[in-house]
């Protein structure tokens, strides 16, 4: 059974860092990202990686948040840095083991595996 298991959420304070993770099992995956959602809103990509370490960001995540991946442990990471308010959300990790393309910012609907979310609050 193909799982995604992410961690690392919680609550901080505007300018400050966490950092998510998210664990996979049942297989190996050739793209990995993170997504988010706020209430009343679709989801909206925040970065990818591929198994060979390329990455690509949202505009809102580049300069602040940094993706990585451990593929001997398929896991993949996301260092949110500077956070803001506007960062409050629920990040899913996404992943899908066939994806061989180069252009990395996916339709949530290319991914065939999710996560059940980790909630971050940034606030005051």
């Amino acid at each position: 059974q193909v799982q995604l298991m992410e961690s690392g959420g919680g609550s901080v304070q505007p300018g400050g860092s966490l950092r998510l993770s998210c664990a996979g099992s049942g297989r190996s995956f050739s793209i990995m990202g993170w997504y988010r959602q706020t209430p009343g809103k679709e989801r909206e990509l925040v970065a990818s990686i591929t198994r060979t370490n390329v990455a690509d960001y949202a505009e809102h995540a580049k300069g602040r948040f940094t993706i990585s991946r451990d593929n001997a442990k398929n896991t993949i990471y996301l260092q949110m840095n500077s956070l803001k308010p506007e960062d409050t959300a629920l990040y899913y990790c996404a992943a899908d083991p066939y994806y061989s393309g180069t252009y990395l910012r996916l339709d949530e609907e290319v991914y065939d595996y999710w996560g059940q979310g980790t909630q971050v609050t940034v606030s005051a």
